[in-house]
């Protein structure tokens, strides 16, 4: 479950800094880079993917079964 929580997260944190890009690309002007945003939705992104194949190769997540076995 804290796994399951612990990815919730992360992907708020992923849409938080989208949209904290968001007035700097209207802007056009600000004190930080637009690739500062990109960054940190890049690394997040990285971290949430990493958990994901542990999570899965441990066994903490099972993936749905395939719906063409027979």
């Amino acid at each position: 479950m804290l796994i399951k929580l612990l990815f919730i997260v992360l992907l708020l944190l992923m849409i938080i800094y989208l949209f904290r890009a968001l007035p700097q690309m209207l802007k056009g002007q600000s004190s930080l880079p637009l690739s500062h945003y990109l960054g940190r939705r890049l690394l997040i992104a990285v971290i949430l993917f990493g958990l994901l194949v542990i999570a899965l190769v441990t066994g903490m997540i099972q993936p749905n079964p395939s719906p063409y076995k027979l």
